[in-house]
């Protein structure tokens, strides 16, 4: 199983009035990280949208253990849980730089046609895609 790493410093717009990070923002720090993974993988998310696919959440889960604050580091462990050839569950955990965990989620994942938004099978659309996401799964 491959875990990504992709660091994100805290900014002061990412924080709240008790200047902790505003809890929505971790959804964007996964991101971050799935973006990551995906490029670290060898591919882009960018050449599913030119091919006419999207990959829309359709579950996302968090879990906040310890809070972040402006001017600290935060480092976004990215990995896939699971995957099915249909949907795609990546699990998450961000750690600050003391090495705590902070935050642990994950998010589910379906492909569908860019215009109809009508599900297609992964394993089909992007075969090569779909080799790599089985062997660096973490469910065998």
């Amino acid at each position: 199983m491959f875990i990504s790493e992709a660091q994100v410093e805290v900014r002061y717009a990412e924080t709240d009035a008790m200047q902790v990070v505003y809890h929505g923002q971790y959804v964007v720090w996964f991101e971050i990280g799935r973006t990551q993974l995906i490029k670290d993988l060898g591919f882009h998310y960018a050449d599913m949208e030119r091919a006419g696919f999207v990959s829309p959440v359709t579950d996302i889960q968090l879990s906040y253990k310890r809070p972040f604050r402006y001017g600290e580091r935060a480092l976004v462990r990215t990995w896939i849980q699971s995957h099915t050839g249909i949907r795609t569950t990546y699990g998450y955990e961000i750690v600050n730089e003391a090495g705590d965990v902070c935050v642990i989620g994950s998010s589910v994942h379906t492909v569908v046609d860019k215009e109809t938004f009508r599900p297609v099978k992964f394993k089909k659309a992007f075969p090569e895609w779909h080799e790599v996401y089985e062997k660096e799964k973490k469910e065998k």
